[in-house]
């Protein structure tokens, strides 16, 4: 008598990702459960359920819910610092375009993360972690525009005080579009005209 078949019906294997890929999954389940579900679903229990990883998977990559959401932080900035290199490299060399390029980019890429980003930074409010990632982040963006602007500034140059003026600005309107107080397009022409301004005041 012939053996039986195998049964057909057994669980497929899953596929072991790396590291890196991991935690690219985790990050993107992270982003889907803070649209659909709000900020406080953003527990590491909730996020294992929801990827469908075992909870030790997820606490290895982010250890305790503000390690997830710094990384989600960390996620939108290194996303965000991706889109303005490139606008950067392949803008005109003129100041209008220059400043265009820098109003337009960060607009656009806090609009493309919805609300979700705003919930994250709340959550997050008096982390001592996060305060010094900000920062981090906040200093090189200010060191990308000085540089991307440094052709059209006078010899005085741009005082540090203004680009921390212009980041303010940068982050209200933005999160004015954001919630809909304003238009995306007039969060854009006001950075850029308090960009040209800023550059203006340098040549005084």
């Amino acid at each position: 008598m012939s053996s039986m078949p195998e049964s057909r019906n057994e669980s497929p294997k899953r596929l072991r990702l790396s590291r890196e890929a991991r935690l690219s999954q985790l990050l993107e389940v992270s982003w889907r459960l803070a649209r659909e579900e709000g900020t406080d679903a953003l527990t590491l229990p909730r996020l294992s359920e929801a990827a469908e990883v075992a909870k030790p998977v997820v606490y290895d990559h982010f250890g305790t819910r503000n390690g997830l959401l710094i990384a989600l932080y960390k996620d939108f900035d290194a996303r965000q610092t991706a889109i303005i290199d490139a606008a950067l490299a392949a803008c005109e060399p003129t100041l209008e375009a220059t400043a265009g390029v820098i109003a337009t980019s960060y607009v656009d890429c806090v609009l493309a993360q919805g609300r979700e980003m705003p919930g994250v930074l709340a959550a997050l409010a008096g982390s001592p972690e996060l305060e010094t990632v900000k920062r981090d982040y906040q200093l090189a963006f200010i060191a990308k525009c000085r540089k991307a602007l440094a052709t059209f500034t006078g010899p005085r140059g741009i005082e540090q005080a203004a680009f921390w003026a212009m980041l303010g600005a940068a982050n209200a309107l933005s999160g004015a579009a954001a919630t809909g107080e304003i238009t995306a397009r007039q969060a854009k022409d006001e950075l850029f005209e308090t960009i040209l301004a800023m550059v203006a005041r340098s040549g005084r």
